[in-house]
Protein backbone atom coordinates (compact mmCIF):
# COMPACT_ATOMS: atom_id res chain seq x y z
CA UNK A 1 0.00 0.00 0.00
CA UNK A 2 0.88 3.88 -0.30
CA UNK A 3 1.47 6.32 2.65
CA UNK A 4 3.02 9.75 3.34
CA UNK A 5 6.41 9.88 4.99
CA UNK A 6 8.19 13.16 6.25
CA UNK A 7 11.63 12.91 6.32
CA UNK A 8 12.30 16.22 7.43
CA UNK A 9 11.65 19.74 7.17
CA UNK A 10 9.89 20.25 3.54
CA UNK A 11 10.63 16.88 2.53
CA UNK A 12 7.37 15.26 2.23
CA UNK A 13 7.33 11.91 0.35
CA UNK A 14 4.64 9.16 -0.82
CA UNK A 15 5.85 6.07 -0.51
CA UNK A 16 4.89 2.15 -0.50
CA UNK A 17 4.77 0.03 2.71
CA UNK A 18 3.95 -2.73 4.03
CA UNK A 19 0.15 -3.54 4.65
CA UNK A 20 -1.41 -2.10 7.37
CA UNK A 21 -3.26 -5.50 8.86
CA UNK A 22 -4.91 -6.91 11.97
CA UNK A 23 -2.50 -7.74 14.71
CA UNK A 24 -4.60 -7.92 18.19
CA UNK A 25 -8.05 -8.75 18.93
CA UNK A 26 -9.05 -5.25 19.53
CA UNK A 27 -7.76 -4.03 16.19
CA UNK A 28 -9.84 -3.06 12.61
CA UNK A 29 -8.30 -2.41 9.21
CA UNK A 30 -9.80 0.25 7.65
CA UNK A 31 -9.73 1.13 4.03
CA UNK A 32 -9.36 4.98 4.11
CA UNK A 33 -11.48 6.94 1.69
CA UNK A 34 -10.97 10.91 3.20
CA UNK A 35 -7.97 12.02 5.22
CA UNK A 36 -6.57 15.48 5.42
CA UNK A 37 -3.15 17.26 6.03
CA UNK A 38 -3.63 19.13 9.51
CA UNK A 39 -2.02 22.52 10.34
CA UNK A 40 -0.44 20.99 12.90
CA UNK A 41 1.42 18.58 10.30
CA UNK A 42 2.91 22.31 9.61
CA UNK A 43 4.88 22.78 12.44
CA UNK A 44 7.08 19.53 11.51
CA UNK A 45 6.99 20.33 7.89
CA UNK A 46 8.70 23.99 8.94
CA UNK A 47 11.27 22.38 11.19
CA UNK A 48 11.82 18.80 11.88
CA UNK A 49 15.41 17.18 11.48
CA UNK A 50 16.30 14.74 9.23
CA UNK A 51 17.12 12.83 12.09
CA UNK A 52 14.13 12.73 13.29
CA UNK A 53 12.79 10.82 10.12
CA UNK A 54 11.08 8.96 8.46
CA UNK A 55 7.66 9.85 10.20
CA UNK A 56 4.62 8.41 9.04
CA UNK A 57 2.01 11.56 8.75
CA UNK A 58 -1.89 11.63 9.32
CA UNK A 59 -4.13 11.51 11.97
CA UNK A 60 -7.91 12.58 10.65
CA UNK A 61 -9.59 10.15 8.39
CA UNK A 62 -12.86 8.50 7.59
CA UNK A 63 -13.39 4.91 5.76
CA UNK A 64 -14.36 1.22 5.52
CA UNK A 65 -14.06 -1.85 7.91
CA UNK A 66 -12.13 -3.80 5.97
CA UNK A 67 -11.33 -6.56 8.92
CA UNK A 68 -11.65 -6.55 12.66
CA UNK A 69 -10.36 -8.75 15.54
CA UNK A 70 -12.08 -11.41 16.94
CA UNK A 71 -12.87 -8.88 19.94
CA UNK A 72 -14.22 -5.88 18.22
CA UNK A 73 -18.42 -5.53 18.62
CA UNK A 74 -19.42 -1.86 17.46
CA UNK A 75 -18.40 -1.97 13.72
CA UNK A 76 -18.02 -4.45 11.09
CA UNK A 77 -16.79 -5.23 7.57
CA UNK A 78 -18.20 -3.00 5.20
CA UNK A 79 -19.42 0.11 8.04
CA UNK A 80 -18.13 3.54 6.99
CA UNK A 81 -16.28 4.92 9.98
CA UNK A 82 -14.87 8.34 11.26
CA UNK A 83 -11.87 8.30 13.55
CA UNK A 84 -10.51 10.73 16.07
CA UNK A 85 -7.23 11.92 16.10
CA UNK A 86 -6.61 10.18 19.12
CA UNK A 87 -7.01 6.74 19.80
CA UNK A 88 -8.95 5.53 23.31
CA UNK A 89 -10.83 2.36 24.61
CA UNK A 90 -13.82 4.74 25.82
CA UNK A 91 -13.54 2.58 29.26
CA UNK A 92 -11.08 3.68 31.48
CA UNK A 93 -11.81 6.26 34.23
CA UNK A 94 -10.76 9.27 32.15
CA UNK A 95 -12.51 8.33 29.12
CA UNK A 96 -16.08 7.88 31.13
CA UNK A 97 -15.36 11.35 32.54
CA UNK A 98 -15.01 12.46 28.78
CA UNK A 99 -11.42 12.91 28.50
CA UNK A 100 -10.53 10.54 26.04
CA UNK A 101 -6.96 11.83 24.86
CA UNK A 102 -5.82 11.18 28.36
CA UNK A 103 -7.30 7.58 27.96
CA UNK A 104 -5.36 5.04 30.56
CA UNK A 105 -4.65 2.98 27.41
CA UNK A 106 -4.49 5.11 24.73
CA UNK A 107 -2.41 7.31 21.97
CA UNK A 108 -1.81 10.06 19.52
CA UNK A 109 -1.62 8.46 15.76
CA UNK A 110 2.08 9.89 15.80
CA UNK A 111 3.26 7.35 18.74
CA UNK A 112 2.80 4.79 16.39
CA UNK A 113 5.32 4.57 13.61
CA UNK A 114 4.22 2.40 11.57
CA UNK A 115 0.46 3.75 10.90
CA UNK A 116 -1.06 7.24 9.65
CA UNK A 117 -3.94 8.16 8.01
CA UNK A 118 -2.27 9.98 4.93
CA UNK A 119 -2.47 6.44 3.49
CA UNK A 120 -4.53 3.70 1.88
CA UNK A 121 -5.22 1.45 4.87
CA UNK A 122 -4.37 1.75 8.46
CA UNK A 123 -4.47 -0.24 11.95
CA UNK A 124 -6.96 1.06 14.54
CA UNK A 125 -6.31 -0.39 17.84
CA UNK A 126 -8.97 -0.23 20.53
CA UNK A 127 -11.47 -0.30 17.67
CA UNK A 128 -14.46 -0.48 19.75
CA UNK A 129 -13.33 2.76 21.34
CA UNK A 130 -12.12 5.06 18.86
CA UNK A 131 -14.69 4.41 15.74
CA UNK A 132 -17.57 5.72 15.06
CA UNK A 133 -20.12 4.76 12.44
CA UNK A 134 -21.35 7.22 9.72
CA UNK A 135 -24.91 6.88 8.51
CA UNK A 136 -23.99 8.17 5.03
CA UNK A 137 -22.24 6.43 1.82
CA UNK A 138 -18.53 6.83 1.22
CA UNK A 139 -19.47 9.10 -1.34
CA UNK A 140 -21.69 10.98 0.34
CA UNK A 141 -21.79 15.05 -0.03
CA UNK A 142 -21.01 15.33 3.52
CA UNK A 143 -18.01 13.68 3.82
CA UNK A 144 -15.83 17.29 4.01
CA UNK A 145 -17.93 18.24 6.92
CA UNK A 146 -18.01 14.56 8.75
CA UNK A 147 -14.45 14.43 8.45
CA UNK A 148 -13.63 17.32 10.67
CA UNK A 149 -15.09 15.46 13.30
CA UNK A 150 -11.74 13.73 13.54
CA UNK A 151 -10.02 16.91 14.38
CA UNK A 152 -10.05 20.21 13.75
CA UNK A 153 -14.49 20.80 14.83
CA UNK A 154 -13.93 19.05 17.89
CA UNK A 155 -11.14 21.01 18.23
CA UNK A 156 -13.03 24.40 17.91
CA UNK A 157 -15.78 23.00 19.78
CA UNK A 158 -13.44 21.84 22.62
CA UNK A 159 -11.96 25.25 22.62
CA UNK A 160 -15.15 27.30 22.73
CA UNK A 161 -16.38 24.39 25.49
CA UNK A 162 -13.38 25.19 27.92
CA UNK A 163 -13.78 28.76 27.77
CA UNK A 164 -17.05 28.30 28.76
CA UNK A 165 -18.44 30.19 25.66
CA UNK A 166 -22.65 31.08 26.31
CA UNK A 167 -24.93 33.99 24.74
CA UNK A 168 -23.18 36.12 27.48
CA UNK A 169 -20.27 35.67 25.91
CA UNK A 170 -17.69 38.24 23.99
CA UNK A 171 -15.19 36.07 22.36
CA UNK A 172 -12.02 36.42 20.42
CA UNK A 173 -10.50 34.05 18.35
CA UNK A 174 -6.74 34.22 17.81
CA UNK A 175 -5.94 32.70 14.14
CA UNK A 176 -7.49 32.03 10.81
CA UNK A 177 -6.84 28.67 9.93
CA UNK A 178 -8.70 25.62 9.94
CA UNK A 179 -8.95 25.26 13.87
CA UNK A 180 -9.64 29.32 14.45
CA UNK A 181 -12.67 29.36 11.83
CA UNK A 182 -14.12 26.22 13.45
CA UNK A 183 -14.07 27.64 16.87
CA UNK A 184 -15.78 31.01 15.33
CA UNK A 185 -18.32 28.49 14.13
CA UNK A 186 -18.48 26.72 17.54
CA UNK A 187 -19.06 29.96 19.38
CA UNK A 188 -21.77 30.71 17.41
CA UNK A 189 -23.37 27.27 17.85
CA UNK A 190 -22.88 28.34 21.97
CA UNK A 191 -24.87 31.51 21.40
CA UNK A 192 -21.64 34.28 21.74
CA UNK A 193 -22.88 37.49 21.75
CA UNK A 194 -20.00 38.92 20.11
CA UNK A 195 -17.22 37.05 17.94
CA UNK A 196 -13.91 38.87 16.80
CA UNK A 197 -12.04 37.15 14.54
CA UNK A 198 -8.22 38.27 14.91
CA UNK A 199 -7.08 36.64 11.18
CA UNK A 200 -5.09 38.53 7.98
CA UNK A 201 -6.38 36.51 4.76
CA UNK A 202 -9.23 38.18 3.50
CA UNK A 203 -10.75 34.54 2.09
CA UNK A 204 -10.69 33.12 5.47
CA UNK A 205 -12.02 35.96 7.27
CA UNK A 206 -14.99 36.37 4.87
CA UNK A 207 -15.56 32.30 5.76
CA UNK A 208 -15.15 33.48 9.11
CA UNK A 209 -17.73 35.88 8.67
CA UNK A 210 -19.77 33.65 7.11
CA UNK A 211 -19.35 31.43 10.33
CA UNK A 212 -20.53 33.79 12.46
CA UNK A 213 -17.44 36.40 13.33
CA UNK A 214 -18.85 39.67 13.56
CA UNK A 215 -15.80 41.71 13.64
CA UNK A 216 -12.46 40.94 12.08
CA UNK A 217 -9.08 42.71 13.29
CA UNK A 218 -6.24 42.05 10.98
CA UNK A 219 -3.62 43.66 13.36
CA UNK A 220 -1.52 41.99 15.84
CA UNK A 221 0.49 43.24 18.90
CA UNK A 222 -0.23 46.37 20.51
CA UNK A 223 -2.44 47.17 17.83
CA UNK A 224 -4.42 44.13 17.91
CA UNK A 225 -4.98 44.92 21.22
CA UNK A 226 -6.36 48.18 21.07
CA UNK A 227 -8.74 47.27 19.09
CA UNK A 228 -9.72 44.08 20.63
CA UNK A 229 -10.52 46.88 23.58
CA UNK A 230 -11.64 49.62 21.59
CA UNK A 231 -14.75 46.58 20.42
CA UNK A 232 -15.77 45.96 23.99
CA UNK A 233 -16.17 48.91 25.76
CA UNK A 234 -12.40 48.92 26.79
CA UNK A 235 -12.62 45.30 28.91
CA UNK A 236 -11.70 42.70 26.18
CA UNK A 237 -13.43 39.74 25.66
CA UNK A 238 -14.20 37.66 27.89
CA UNK A 239 -13.02 34.27 26.45
CA UNK A 240 -10.01 34.24 23.88
CA UNK A 241 -9.56 30.89 21.64
CA UNK A 242 -5.84 31.16 21.13
CA UNK A 243 -5.45 28.53 17.75
CA UNK A 244 -2.54 29.07 16.38
CA UNK A 245 0.17 27.74 18.92
CA UNK A 246 3.33 29.90 19.16
CA UNK A 247 4.40 32.55 21.61
CA UNK A 248 2.96 35.85 20.05
CA UNK A 249 -0.30 34.45 19.84
CA UNK A 250 -0.36 33.70 23.56
CA UNK A 251 0.80 37.21 24.43
CA UNK A 252 -1.87 38.39 22.20
CA UNK A 253 -4.06 36.66 24.36
CA UNK A 254 -3.57 37.74 27.84
CA UNK A 255 -3.25 41.29 25.99
CA UNK A 256 -7.38 41.37 25.14
CA UNK A 257 -8.96 38.80 27.55
CA UNK A 258 -11.14 40.58 30.09
CA UNK A 259 -10.56 40.84 33.89
CA UNK A 260 -12.42 37.31 34.97
CA UNK A 261 -12.19 35.85 31.47
CA UNK A 262 -10.33 32.41 30.27
CA UNK A 263 -7.71 32.06 27.76
CA UNK A 264 -8.43 28.72 25.71
CA UNK A 265 -5.57 27.49 23.83
CA UNK A 266 -5.76 24.73 21.58
CA UNK A 267 -2.93 25.88 19.03
CA UNK A 268 -0.13 22.90 19.88
CA UNK A 269 2.15 24.94 22.15
CA UNK A 270 5.54 25.43 19.96
CA UNK A 271 6.69 26.69 23.78
CA UNK A 272 7.18 25.13 27.26
CA UNK A 273 7.50 28.40 29.37
CA UNK A 274 4.95 31.33 29.19
CA UNK A 275 3.74 34.24 31.03
CA UNK A 276 1.59 33.02 34.44
CA UNK A 277 2.64 35.56 36.51
CA UNK A 278 1.57 38.72 38.31
CA UNK A 279 1.87 40.99 34.70
CA UNK A 280 -0.21 38.46 32.58
CA UNK A 281 -2.83 36.32 34.18
CA UNK A 282 -3.01 36.88 37.60
CA UNK A 283 -3.80 40.09 38.08
CA UNK A 284 -6.54 40.16 36.98
CA UNK A 285 -7.97 36.79 37.67
CA UNK A 286 -7.46 35.14 34.31
CA UNK A 287 -7.83 31.46 33.73
CA UNK A 288 -5.66 29.51 31.62
CA UNK A 289 -7.88 26.32 29.60
CA UNK A 290 -7.93 24.33 27.24
CA UNK A 291 -5.43 21.24 25.41
CA UNK A 292 -5.83 18.25 23.17
CA UNK A 293 -9.40 18.24 22.44
CA UNK A 294 -11.07 14.95 23.47
CA UNK A 295 -13.06 14.73 19.97
CA UNK A 296 -14.68 11.58 20.73
CA UNK A 297 -16.64 13.39 23.05
CA UNK A 298 -18.01 15.56 20.78
CA UNK A 299 -18.62 13.43 17.52
CA UNK A 300 -22.58 12.52 19.00
CA UNK A 301 -23.44 15.31 19.48
CA UNK A 302 -21.78 17.59 16.64
CA UNK A 303 -22.79 14.79 13.81
CA UNK A 304 -26.70 15.81 13.79
CA UNK A 305 -26.33 19.45 12.71
CA UNK A 306 -24.28 18.40 9.70
CA UNK A 307 -26.67 15.83 8.81
CA UNK A 308 -29.31 17.67 8.55
CA UNK A 309 -27.64 20.91 6.86
CA UNK A 310 -27.19 23.31 10.03
CA UNK A 311 -23.58 23.79 9.59
CA UNK A 312 -21.33 22.79 7.20
CA UNK A 313 -18.09 22.96 8.86
CA UNK A 314 -16.02 21.06 5.50
CA UNK A 315 -15.83 24.98 3.76
CA UNK A 316 -12.51 25.13 5.87
CA UNK A 317 -11.36 22.08 3.08
CA UNK A 318 -11.08 24.48 0.22
CA UNK A 319 -8.70 22.02 -1.52
CA UNK A 320 -8.69 18.33 -2.72
CA UNK A 321 -6.09 16.16 -3.66
CA UNK A 322 -4.90 12.32 -4.30
CA UNK A 323 -2.08 10.95 -2.75
CA UNK A 324 -0.16 12.29 -5.23
CA UNK A 325 -0.66 15.15 -4.34
CA UNK A 326 -0.02 15.41 -0.94
CA UNK A 327 3.30 16.90 -1.26
CA UNK A 328 2.14 19.59 -2.53
CA UNK A 329 -0.74 20.41 -0.35
CA UNK A 330 1.58 20.23 2.50
CA UNK A 331 3.14 23.51 0.75
CA UNK A 332 0.02 24.94 -0.50
CA UNK A 333 -0.75 25.03 3.25
CA UNK A 334 2.48 26.19 4.15
CA UNK A 335 2.36 28.95 2.21
CA UNK A 336 -0.97 29.94 2.91
CA UNK A 337 -2.57 28.92 -0.53
CA UNK A 338 -5.41 26.58 0.87
CA UNK A 339 -6.76 26.73 4.35
CA UNK A 340 -6.70 23.02 4.85
CA UNK A 341 -6.43 20.06 1.85
CA UNK A 342 -8.61 17.00 2.23
CA UNK A 343 -7.38 13.89 0.76
CA UNK A 344 -8.99 11.41 -1.61
CA UNK A 345 -6.68 8.17 -1.81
Amino acid sequence: MRATHMYGAGDVRVEDVPDSVVKQPTDALIRITASCICGSDLWPYGSMSPADGPARMGHEFIGVVEDTGSEVTTVKKGDLVVSPFAISDGTCTFCREGLHTSCAHGAFWDGIPDEGAQAEAIRVPSADGTLVKLPVAPDSALIPSLVTLSDVFGTGYHAAVAGSVNERTRVAVIGDGAVGLLAVLSAKRLGAEQIILMGRHTARTDLGREFGATDIVSARGEEGTAQVRELTGGHGTHVVIEAVGNMPAYEQAFGIVRPGGVISRVGVPQYEEAPIGFGSLFRHNVRLAGGPAPVRAYIEELMPDILDGTIEPGKVLDTTSDLDGVPDGYRAMADRESIKVLVKP
